[in-house]
């Protein structure tokens, strides 16, 4: 939620200062058409370009083509999901397939960066981080609406033939949206044979997706998993459970179908509630797992799940590059008065009597942290994306035909104060990476304002050279080694410059895994005994 908030007020500021610097650049051709956009910081950015038609349920279709020039600078609708505001349409629709193109040179013939927005599989929009700043990096970056949710993910395919794909269309739009890169991006002035795919949160869960999808097999060259290793659980068996859930929801039979194309999107999302409570169960908030309306396995659109524990072997040439923040998800409790007795009750409903071994295994992989500060620190350090990352790293690093970079962000951001720490929360790279400081200058403490702008400079510039020719390697840096399991190398970004980790928080992710992932070793349990 911190984290929606906080892009919320990032796109307002983006979208304002889009408007105030508004003026027109140069026409470009498409394949559907010609399209104008807006001069953005330097940057010339075409806003709200369709990429694919959309009609419910169905595979994304080929855009029909237009005469005029198309005018693009503003955003184009996000998809429909649950807001606590009215929208209008041109804000969010069903119709959201659009994208939007950042570049500097049109004759140019750069790297390409593919972003795919957080929110899980749910929610979210491309408007929070905008690319304007990361296009200066030498680089294009494309970013994306597509269909989430339940207009995303409800397999219908045992009801009709028609609906063969309806479990999957939500990356279906993303691969069209890839095809249009390859089809329209060297007319921007990038390469369409030099594409990064990249994402947080729920944006890395689909980057892992289509490094699982034969269909986008081509249309990328490199992916950027950030803090996206939550583990996707939905079996072909349950999605189709809860598709039928929601016709019967509906009170629709399967001869009438079709009538659920009519049924406003309000009811049908409130209906995907109910019919997930009454079938296969309902995600409680942080649980280290979904389900539900998200992709599913069907042996043809999506070979396997991602990160259990790697990605389908067609894609091991492809560099990854995959990291975490070090704070994530979890509540933070910085500056409240808190001792260690308190912190080690505390943990014990969760670590039990490994409680002791737990912050033994975080002071040795943690050996630079304050006292003062530890007993925050062990409440607050990440339960639900490294364990399973290291399992993912451990899987592909030094097993593909590529090489695999493995990163942890712990820059410890600051309160308006400057005195109380943040911590490093899910989400808080961007800014740095997206080279965007200045859209949250109000959030910034001044007294830590030039470390800011170190962070953002470098970070950026590691994910636009990873971008270019897959080794993050760059000035500024220690020499980043590609990771195995035996050197476990990181590249940790924080303190006073970034250095160098070798397996130092192994014993402790264990502990984590043990105990903060029972839910997950009894869904799987539960899997084996289906199977028998």
């Amino acid at each position: 939620m911190k984290r929606i908030v906080l892009s919320l007020i990032g796109m307002l500021l983006a979208t304002g200062m889009a408007m105030a610097q508004e003026s027109s650049t140069a026409v470009v051709t498409t394949t559907c058409g010609k399209v104008s956009g807006i001069m953005q910081e330097g940057s010339m950015g075409f806003l709200g370009i369709p990429y694919a038609k959309v009609e419910r349920f169905m595979p994304p279709q080929p855009v029909k083509k237009w005469k005029d020039v198309r005018k693009c600078d503003k955003w184009g609708p996000m998809t429909m999901q649950q807001q606590n505001r009215p929208m209008t349409e041109e804000q969010m629709s069903e119709n959201c397939c659009v994208l939007n193109v950042w570049t500097t040179d049109l004759n140019a013939k750069k790297p390409v960066m593919f972003w795919l927005h957080g929110g899980g599989f749910d929610s979210g929009t491309s408007e929070w981080d905008p690319g304007m700043c990361l296009a200066h990096k030498d680089v294009v970056v494309v970013s994306i609406n597509h269909r989430l949710n339940i207009l995303g993910f409800l397999d219908l395919s045992t009801v009709s033939k028609k609906y063969k794909y309806s479990g999957n269309v939500g990356m279906l739009d993303a691969v069209q949206a890839l095809e249009w890169v390859r089809d329209n991006i060297a007319n921007f002035g990038g390469d369409p044979n030099n594409v990064t795919i990249f994402g947080e949160s729920g944006g890395g869960g689909k980057v892992g997706t289509l490094l699982c999808m034969p269909k986008a097999r081509g249309l990328f060259h490199k992916a950027i998993i950030m803090s996206g290793t939550i583990l996707n659980v939905n079996t072909k068996a349950m999605t189709e459970e809860l598709g039928e859930a929601v016709l019967k929801e509906l009170n629709i039979d399967k001869k009438h179908v079709d009538k659920i194309k009519d049924v406003p999107y309000k009811e049908l999302y409130a209906a995907g509630q109910r019919a997930m409570a009454a079938s296969i169960g309902t995600r409680r908030p942080g649980t280290p797992m979904m389900w539900g309306f998200g992709p599913t396995p069907d042996g043809e659109v999506l070979i396997k799940q991602p990160f259990q524990p790697d990605f389908a072997d067609f894609n091991d040439d492809i560099p990854i590059m995959i990291g975490t923040t070090f704070n994530e998800l979890q509540r933070i409790r910085y500056g409240q008065p808190l001792t260690l007795e308190q912190a080690r009750t505390e943990l014990q409903r969760t670590f039990g009597d490994e409680t002791d071994a737990y912050i033994s295994a975080f002071c040795e992989a943690y050996p630079q942290k304050s006292l003062a500060q530890l007993p925050a620190d062990l409440l607050c350090i990440d339960w639900l994306f490294r364990p399973k990352t290291i399992i993912t790293a451990d899987a592909i690093g030094g097993k593909r035909k590529a090489d695999t970079y493995v990163y942890m962000y712990t820059v410890n951001e600051m309160n308006n104060d400057g005195l109380t720490s943040k911590g490093s929360a899910h989400g808080s790279e961007l800014k740095y990476c997206f080279d965007v400081l200045h859209h949250y200058s109000n959030q910034l403490p001044k007294v830590t304002l030039d470390t800011n702008k170190y962070w953002a400079e470098l970070l950026s510039t590691v994910w636009a050279k990873f971008a270019h020719d897959g080794n993050p390697n760059c000035q500024g840096i220690p020499q980043w080694q590609p990771y195995t399991k035996e050197n476990g190398e990181l590249v940790e970004f924080g303190g006073s410059t970034p250095n160098i980790r070798h397996n130092h928080d192994r014993k402790l992710e264990e502990i984590i895994d043990r105990h903060c992932f029972k839910q997950l070793d009894e869904f799987r349990a539960k899997q084996k005994t289906a199977q028998r």
